[in-house]
């Protein structure tokens, strides 16, 4: 079961990591203020204040809250419900690691999968030509499986991901703290994205807690500007 949700044009430079669950919701408007190992550092730091066990509920609160109401749950948010605390890895160890995985790397995707018995991060990282590399982390030990290359990027898709990379001045830890700065919760996806001739954009899904909807907001990549926001209620 994927968390994710696909917004915005399509990455044109390498296949989304997977089907993302959609559903009805609002959208708002708003604003809100590396390579290989020294990259993997900085993701690192965000681990502890972002990894599943930090959600703005405490662990007691949620459990106590989503049990009252299992009952009303639609079955998007029972299967966020089950996968999400299955996690014990976070958003940005299983990132760290993959791009640990791949020398000279930096982060282009990463989203978290289930079933809930064996859940993984499906995480894309690129080098700086371009060329992007698949790394499976498994979500409950944060160990990185073997990184695979793409087989069907071509030399325009390589430019463009590279050109794409260089652009994004905002990283995508600094993107999802952003994100987390509007949404309290626990960090599902994280994707750069080309927005259609304004620049590169980070989309990020974040699931709270407390009622399992999804929030994915869109943040600039260079400004650092929240440019849309859609709360997934199904």
């Amino acid at each position: 079961m994927n968390v994710r949700r696909s917004s915005g044009p399509p990455r044109s430079s390498a296949p989304r990591p997977g089907a993302l669950l959609g559903g009805c919701g609002t959208e708002t408007g708003g604003e809100a203020a590396g390579t290989g190992a020294a990259e993997a550092a900085r993701i690192a730091a965000a681990s502890a204040s972002s990894s599943p066990s930090t959600a703005a509920s405490s662990p007691s609160t949620a459990s106590s809250s989503a049990s009252a109401g299992t009952g009303s749950l639609t079955k998007d948010q029972k299967e966020r419900e089950a996968l999400v605390p299955a996690a014990k890895a976070g958003y940005a160890q299983a990132l760290s690691a993959a791009v640990a995985a791949v020398p000279h790397s930096a982060p282009v995707s990463i989203e978290l999968k289930g079933p809930a018995r064996s859940p993984r991060w499906e995480a894309e990282v690129a080098t700086g030509d371009g060329t992007v590399h698949t790394v499976r982390v498994d979500a409950v030990t944060g160990k990185a499986g073997p990184a695979r290359a793409e087989e069907d990027e071509d030399a325009d898709d390589r430019r463009e991901l590279a050109d794409r990379l260089k652009r994004a001045t905002v990283t995508a830890r600094d993107a999802a703290k952003t994100a987390m700065n509007r949404t309290r919760g626990t960090v599902t996806a994280v994707e750069l994205e080309d927005s259609g001739g304004a620049g590169p954009k980070w989309s990020v899904d974040v699931v709270t807690t407390d009622d399992w909807n999804k929030t994915t907001l869109d943040i600039d990549a260079v400004s650092r500007k929240i440019l849309r926001e859609h709360i997934d209620r199904d």
